[in-house]
């Protein structure tokens, strides 16, 4: 279990200064009802932080970030941003026992092979505190497969996601929606969030 595509972590190890320096819509609203439903102080672990903007909202919230990407260079990228130290780590290599209040992944898990969905998302499961809350987000689609740009997707539908999440674990609440949107490769996208907590 990798959990995430070698040609797809050398896309963003190359773009990194360019991705992390994009223009980004603000925050849709779904960032800020995360952290409502967590504790004062709440530590969150967010996988996949790119640029590292969500950490720097959350930081100055007020919030315990552990930031983290699987890009060295993406890293680099956040840590600039965020004047602190940003993990280099792959999704498979997430080993805390219910240590976070909450998890955010926000666009980062849609690249993970089908075949490791279930690992990673117990993993994810695994590093909650019970209570704990975990937000992700993914490019919907029937059949994975990879973007002009190169980079891998798992392109899942809302039942896929359901079955995905409800092998890896027992979660209180699970909820899934769709919004449409667009992403770095400028095309129009249809995104599911995933809203659970353990």
């Amino acid at each position: 279990m990798s959990g995430k595509d070698d040609q797809t972590l050398r896309f963003y190890e190359r773009e990194a200064a360019t991705y992390a320096g994009r223009e980004r819509f603000p925050l849709s609203g779904r960032l800020d009802a995360f952290l409502a439903g967590l504790p004062a102080g709440a530590r969150i672990l967010e996988l996949g932080c790119g640029g590292g903007q969500d950490a720097f909202y959350m930081l100055a919230c007020g919030l315990d970030v552990t930031p983290t990407d699987g890009s060295a260079q993406m890293a680099a990228e956040a840590e600039r941003l965020l004047q602190r130290p940003v993990r280099v780590m792959r999704f498979a290599e997430l080993d805390d026992i219910e240590t976070f209040d909450g998890v955010w992944a926000s666009a980062s898990l849609l690249h993970v092979p089908r075949d490791d969905l279930n690992g990673i998302l117990a993993l994810v499961h695994q590093a909650l505190r019970p209570g704990g809350r975990f937000w992700a987000s993914f490019k919907a689609g029937k059949e994975a497969g990879r973007d002009a740009l190169g980079r891998f997707y798992n392109y899942l539908d809302e039942a896929g996601l359901r079955r995905h999440y409800e092998a890896a674990g027992s979660w209180s609440r699970l909820a899934i929606g769709r919004v449409p949107g667009g992403g770095y490769d400028g095309q129009p996208t249809e995104w599911l969030w995933v809203e659970a907590e353990k």
